[in-house]
């Protein structure tokens, strides 16, 4: 069985002489004291690449050319079946809904969701705009404000967009991104986008669709492919992970999608407000927590979900082909950005290499 854990298949770092990941590992808690947000862009292009670096790029320079300060972009993820990309922008919180906004408009500008076509659910040219506080110095609440200016400048600088909100943007109900998008239709093949009504903008328009934008506890990204095309089968394995099934695991909200001749069971980890209770020792590894505002959040790591899924799947019969983690963990989003920003550097992702486990 492969097993590819995308920190190390997908996210092997080049960086200078005598760089060592260990020691920035503790640099979210140092003397820097970043205020930093991170952003999970998702757009519904990845085909052309090209087209997709010119959004990031967009987040990290003004429109003649210069850099933007304590702005980095750390990743670029592409998933030409599904037609989907998804860019890690993070910055400082003063900075990060001029970055943000500007990759959100310039994907408008290039992407046509009328022409969209992807193995992926998606309603918008830019489908999801989500920003994560990254430590202690940065509330969920200074993340839903600068969520809401995303969406206010957005809807008012690019005409016929449109966009609702999820999380701690969501006031004063604070529903849940699942729950927005089972609201909306996102989950349906073909949703009736002339019965969503937005909460920001006019009724969704073929071209830009719908965008959800909002604030929450970071949310990692978590995708495991079964060796098999039965997608009942898979449902079955989503079902029995997620989170509101009995004996599921938190914070885990997943679906199975038909992808490259397979099935993948694909996860957003949840951050879960609390220290994590004792465990089966299910993939061999402590849950990560972290804190946001004297609050602790743990998220389960993927070594438990791959082996949860491989446990059931195995049952039917069926082996697990590979696991890929699509961008980072808290600790490890917060410790390059850290390093990023330290050196100066916004087209951080150009300076990572692929290797192959």
């Amino acid at each position: 069985m492969l097993v590819n854990f995308s920190f190390f298949s997908r996210h092997v770092i080049d960086l200078p002489c005598g760089f060592n990941f260990r020691r920035i590992k503790g640099m979210a808690h140092s003397s820097m004291g970043r205020r930093l947000v991170a952003c999970l862009l998702n757009v519904s292009e990845a085909r052309r690449k090209n087209l997709v670096e010119t959004v990031a790029k967009a987040a990290i320079f003004d429109g003649d050319g210069r850099r933007r300060e304590g702005t980095t972009v750390l990743n670029i993820f592409n998933d030409d079946d599904y037609n989907r990309s998804v860019i890690t922008i993070v910055a400082r919180i003063e900075c990060i809904t001029e970055a943000v906004l500007s990759a959100c408009e310039k994907a408008c500008g290039l992407i046509d969701m009328s022409a969209h076509e992807g193995g992926h659910p998606a309603m918008g040219s830019v489908d999801l705009v989500p920003l994560y506080p990254l430590g202690e110095e940065v509330e969920l609440e200074d993340c839903a404000k600068e969520a809401k200016a995303v969406a206010s400048g957005l809807t008012k600088q690019v005409s016929g967009t449109s966009a609702f909100f999820f999380g701690v943007a969501d006031s004063p109900q604070h529903r849940g991104l699942a729950q927005r998008r089972k609201e909306l239709g996102w989950f349906r093949k073909n949703p009736d986008k002339e019965a969503v009504r937005p909460d920001v903008g006019p009724l969704p328009q073929k071209r830009y669709g719908l965008t959800g934008i909002g604030a929450s506890p970071y949310v990692t990204n978590c995708n495991i492919t079964i060796d098999t095309q039965d997608l009942v089968l898979g449902r079955s394995v989503a079902k029995a992970i997620r989170e509101s099934t009995p004996g599921g695991l938190p914070g885990v909200q997943v679906l199975a999608l038909s992808h490259k001749g397979a099935v993948e069971i694909a996860c957003n980890v949840e951050s879960v407000m609390g220290k994590p209770l004792n465990q089966d020792g299910e993939g061999g590894e402590p849950w990560p927590t972290f804190s946001i505002g004297g609050q602790p959040y743990h998220h389960v790591p993927a070594s438990v979900i791959a082996a949860r899924v491989a446990k059931l799947a195995g049952q039917q019969g069926v082996a697990t082909k590979g696991t890929a983690l699509v961008g980072f963990t808290p600790h490890e989003c917060r410790a390059l950005a850290e390093k990023a920003l330290s050196l100066g550097i916004g087209e951080f992702w150009k300076e990572q290499r692929r290797i192959n486990m």
